[in-house]
């Protein structure tokens, strides 16, 4: 059973980045058996979990097996520990050909031959391998007896429609909870299924777009980071009293800046800024906006915020203390040699404080080197504020 009161789990997106969520839950698990030993049992902290992008893939494998936090914790950890792209896109020569490949032709040759052949190309990678690793990470047919058995209170991820424009919040939960919309923004309760997950996960341009359907209507959906504009508000809809949340960068990066360039950007740094954009910011302007919400209904006297219907909402934010980027660019020779010879293509070039691009890397970087590091650094940050944590959940 949930921990009372309601706790919610809140995973951003950010494509190989959510490793780094896991070295956070690790750490987690950790602090909990030791604070709480043989009584932690296997019982799931989090009652709501929700997650987008990459994150939602972390958050539906928790959920399914929410009747065990700590071997979830670990089942996860353990895929993301032996990363390799291949488990998640066609990273051999023929899979980069068949789509990226392809893909920067049309671009430099001319879209006239593209509806010429009728072969318009679809996206930079081939994700397909991805629907097999979900299909061992997450078993989706446990949740109804999860949820019967009070084991989780509900799940939910979001992907957003390249056919109305909408973002969307597809949930399951072990009761009835009324569908809220907002602008842009529709809620859909539905018994969620693998295409959900891949759909929230397809990258802008990277990955190909999902097909989906909900009340007799259908479209075509990609990473639910775009559009948006209020991450943390499907925690609460759903009944979330206070938040977990843990993000993929940004937030408490060292705030140094890169020296200043002359060259005119590559397409790879300009699409990095952009994932950058659509992934971290969205989650930074909530948790302020969040705030500052709390601030202001500590300033209102009792009856004052007995009227409002706004709430304060308890959260912890742990983000990476380094900056991922620079993380990635030490590992950019993981990649497989066709992924790079396409990320070239782009201006993904060289290592370390030299490289070009890394931005963009660090959303592909699949890679158990890459991965692995960033699970410890999730780990680190958490310990280190292990006062804070035990503080927020009573771990006495």
């Amino acid at each position: 059973m949930h921990d009372t009161p309601l706790t919610g789990l809140v995973l951003g997106g950010g494509g190989a980045r959510a490793a780094y969520q896991v070295g956070v839950l690790q750490a987690l698990s950790r602090l909990r058996r030791e604070a709480l030993g043989s009584a932690a049992g296997h019982r799931n902290p989090f009652g709501v979990i929700c997650g987008t992008s990459a994150g939602a893939i972390n958050a539906a494998s928790l959920a399914c097996r929410a009747d065990s936090f700590e071997t979830a914790v670990e089942q996860v950890a353990e895929v993301w520990r032996d990363f390799s792209a291949e488990q998640v896109y066609r990273a051999d020569s023929i899979g980069v050909l068949r789509t990226g490949a392809r893909w920067l032709t049309m671009l430099s040759v001319g879209w006239i031959i593209a509806r010429w052949r009728r072969m318009p190309p679809r996206s930079l990678l081939d994700n397909t391998p991805l629907a097999g690793l979900l299909q061992r990470l997450v078993p989706l047919e446990r949740l109804p007896n999860l949820f019967t058995q009070r084991h989780l209170h509900a799940l939910a991820v979001t992907a957003s429609s390249y056919t109305s424009g909408e973002h969307f919040t597809f949930y399951d939960s072990a009761a009835p909870i009324a569908p809220w919309q907002r602008s842009q923004r529709i809620a859909a309760p539905m018994a969620l299924r693998h295409e959900h997950l891949l759909a929230s996960s397809a990258i802008p341009f990277v990955f190909p777009a999902t097909p989906l359907a909900w009340e007799e209507q259908a479209g075509w959906f990609g990473d639910g980071s775009m559009r948006q504009t209020a991450p943390l508000s499907s925690a609460i809809h759903l009944g979330a009293q206070r938040l977990v949340i843990i993000g993929a960068g940004r937030m408490h990066e060292p705030a140094g800046r890169t020296p200043p360039s002359s060259s005119y950007p590559t397409l790879a740094q300009i699409a990095g800024h952009a994932m950058s954009s659509i992934f971290l910011d969205a989650l930074a302007v909530d948790i302020e906006r969040m705030q500052r919400i709390n601030r202001t209904l500590a300033l209102l006297p009792e009856a004052a915020r007995i009227a409002t219907p706004l709430k304060q909402i308890d959260a912890l934010v742990i983000a990476p203390s380094q900056r991922l980027d620079d993380i990635a660019a030490r590992h950019i020779g993981s990649l497989p040699a066709p992924v790079r010879a396409l990320l070239r293509g782009v201006g993904v070039a060289g290592r370390g404080q030299r490289a070009s691009g890394a931005a963009l890397a660090s959303y592909l970087l699949f890679e158990a080197p890459y991965t692995q590091e960033l699970m410890a650094l999730g780990e680190a940050d958490t310990l280190a504020r292990r006062d804070d944590v035990r503080r927020f959940f009573g771990w006495a």
